[in-house]
């Protein structure tokens, strides 16, 4: 690996007088081989699903739950629902940075149980935490206990059956388990993020097992996460989200100052890598809670200026040592820092984000993220090959 990072980086060094064209078309074939996975021969006995599990559990290639044999036929169905190649590479993934070729992403949505026509979701996942701002090298290191969080928006959501409504951050729901736990053994597979090794997390979380959900679009007063970042309300979209945790936050408030008061309250922690950096905290709410906020007359975009304000924290309340982190990070940005200097959670207003979730009951979720990471949003590409179904 550290040979071909060295062959690629002299190489891209020495196109520095290529034209634009030139440059693409070049990048185009580097990218274009990769190693095809090989096949493993095992018989057919009775014991053939305990061998499976013990054979991939020693060579680290399962999250310590049971997978799905990924056999040629399995990947081979999984594959009709995209027309790109098997071999084409989505992205080389951090830390380990490995090839998440189309067959890959495949192969561990065989493993963690996806349905085929999951595919193109993952697809879309892939080239989202790929993405430069969802600094994914950080996040698969880090002694955080982040987790990758999976936002599925639009039709494909309804389609798929991704739960949105009662219980989505917890089990139950076929598709919301099968496509954050591919994901998560994606990154592990093609990422290289195995624990204790280049995943440093102290202790970890849940989350890193699967996490996905989907909006509740019916139960949302205001625009959709996917309409809000610039798509049409009829695509699909995939949202990924470096996230810590959920806290959970039940109130019977009824009015919308009061429930602005106490989610302002839960997101102010001194311990918080968001306040250290200046985060992108994430407020799943409650159709409920949502219902009160609109039927005050606020937008999502109040509402947040709002949370933005009201949970500023004195950098004080932090240990001396976060502090001074603190002071490293953000100085450039809010001049000096001392123990009396208002921190904010996000360095804008329009860096909290909201999603509507959940059904009926007074409870929303506050999910903190990583800090050093912005959620990536990539539309869902719904294709089949002739032999598959078309979605």
């Amino acid at each position: 690996m550290a040979k071909q990072c060295a062959d690629d980086i002299a190489a891209l060094a020495c196109e520095a007088g290529i034209v634009a064209t030139e440059k693409a078309a070049a990048a185009r074939a580097m990218t274009a081989t990769a190693v095809r996975a090989s096949l493993i021969e095992i018989a057919h006995a009775p014991d053939f699903i305990t061998n499976i599990n013990k054979l991939y559990r020693e060579r680290r290639w399962s999250d310590g739950l049971p997978v799905i044999p990924p056999t040629r036929e399995r990947v081979e169905q999984m594959l009709t629902h995209t027309r790109r190649a098997s071999q084409e590479i989505v992205a080389r993934l951090a830390p380990a940075f490995g090839a998440a070729t189309v067959e890959c992403i495949a192969i561990n949505a065989v493993l963690a149980g996806c349905d085929p026509d999951y595919l193109p979701v993952l697809i879309a996942a892939v080239e989202a935490v790929a993405r430069p701002e969802f600094n994914l090298q950080s996040i698969q290191s880090t002694t955080n206990p982040a987790a990758v969080w999976i936002i599925v928006n639009g039709p494909i959501a309804r389609r798929l059956g991704v739960n949105g409504n009662y219980n989505c951050l917890g089990e139950g729901a076929w598709a919301n388990a099968t496509i954050g736990r591919a994901l998560r053994l994606i990154l592990r597979n093609a990422g290289g993020a195995l624990p204790g090794e280049m995943d440093r997390a102290t202790q970890g979380q849940p989350g890193k097992y699967t996490f996905c959900c989907a909006e509740n679009e019916e139960g949302n007063p205001w625009e959709p996460l996917h309409v809000e970042r610039g798509y049409a309300r009829d695509r699909s979209t995939v949202t990924v989200v470096g996230a810590e945790g959920t806290m959970n936050m039940t109130t019977l408030a009824k009015s919308a100052d009061d429930l602005l008061r106490v989610i302002a309250g839960t997101l102010s922690h001194p311990p918080s890598n968001e306040y250290v950096h200046g985060g992108e905290p994430w407020l799943v709410l409650s159709p409920e809670h949502a219902g009160i906020l609109h039927d005050a007359g606020l937008t999502k975009t109040e509402v947040k200026r709002r949370l933005w304000e009201q949970s500023k924290m004195k950098a004080g309340s932090m240990a001396a040592e976060d502090l001074g982190r603190t002071q490293a990070s953000r100085t450039a940005e809010l001049g000096t820092i001392g123990p009396d200097t208002w921190l904010t959670i996000a360095h804008r207003p329009d860096e909290i984000s909201i999603i509507v979730a959940g059904g009926p009951g007074t409870h929303s979720v506050y999910i903190p993220c990583f800090g050093n990471t912005r959620s990536a949003t990539r539309e869902v590409v719904c294709e089949a090959t002739p032999q598959g179904m078309a979605l």
